[in-house]
C-alpha cells in the first residue's frame, strides 16, 4: 500500500466495515477498533489539494436545491437562505 490520502480512506472504510459485520470475530473487530484509533483525525477523503477550496457555484447550486427541496426542514431551509444570502 501507498498510503496515499485514497488508500488511507480505503483501509479506514473495510475496519469500519468489518466493525459492524455481525460475521466477524471479535478478535478481528478488536484488531480494526485498534487501527482506527491509531490512524489520525481527519478525513481522508480524495486528494488533499482537492480539499483546500469550494467552488462558489457549486456551493450555492446546493444550497438552491436545499432551499426547494420539500422534504428539508424550514429551519434547514432558512439557514440555507442566509447563507446564500451572504455569498
Amino acid at each position: 500500500m501507498q498510503n496515499t490520502a485514497e488508500d488511507i480512506s480505503n483501509e479506514a472504510s473495510g475496519h469500519k466495515a468489518n466493525l459492524s459485520n455481525p460475521n466477524t470475530s471479535e478478535a478481528s473487530k478488536e484488531h480494526s477498533k485498534q487501527v482506527l484509533e491509531s490512524m489520525p483525525d481527519q478525513p481522508f477523503y480524495g486528494k488533499e489539494e482537492q480539499n483546500v477550496s469550494k467552488n462558489p457555484n457549486q456551493v450555492a447550486g446546493g444550497l438552491k436545491a436545499t432551499i426547494n427541496n420539500d422534504t428539508i426542514p424550514d429551519s434547514t431551509k432558512e439557514e440555507a437562505k442566509e447563507k446564500l444570502n451572504d455569498m
